[in-house]
């Protein structure tokens, strides 16, 4: 079963929190996907690592791991892709995929358009 975790970075405000919970209700119900959940890089709970066992637990045999980060950088270079490697080597027979950032998707020029149209 596959599962998707979105990642987001995490904010000491706790308006992040429930903005992030909102986009996974929206992405769910849009998606038709039950088996959508989120967590933080850093700051929030829960962590990624607490997100990928969540994923787990609800039965997955993949987690989809979609990045909430408009950029490459360090985070989504080096410290994301370690914490799932880590994961990778507690649960072996999981499959492990990670999205590139949001900022590489084909269609954020039309995002931003449609923002700078308002």
């Amino acid at each position: 079963m596959r599962t998707i975790l979105l990642i987001s970075h995490g904010s000491h405000s706790s308006k992040t929190k429930e903005e992030v919970h909102s986009l996974v209700e929206l992405l769910k119900t849009q998606s038709g996907i039950s088996n959508f959940y989120f967590a933080f890089l850093e700051i929030e709970t829960p962590s990624i690592p607490e997100g990928i066992q969540e994923c787990i637990d609800s039965g997955a045999t993949e987690v989809f791991i979609l990045l909430n980060f408009l950029n490459s950088g360090k985070h989504v270079d080096c410290d994301i892709p370690q914490i799932v490697s880590q994961a990778k080597l507690k649960h072996p027979n999981i499959l492990f995929k990670i999205s590139r950032p949001i900022g590489q998707h084909p269609q954020i020029v039309n995002l931003f358009l449609d923002e700078v149209r308002k």
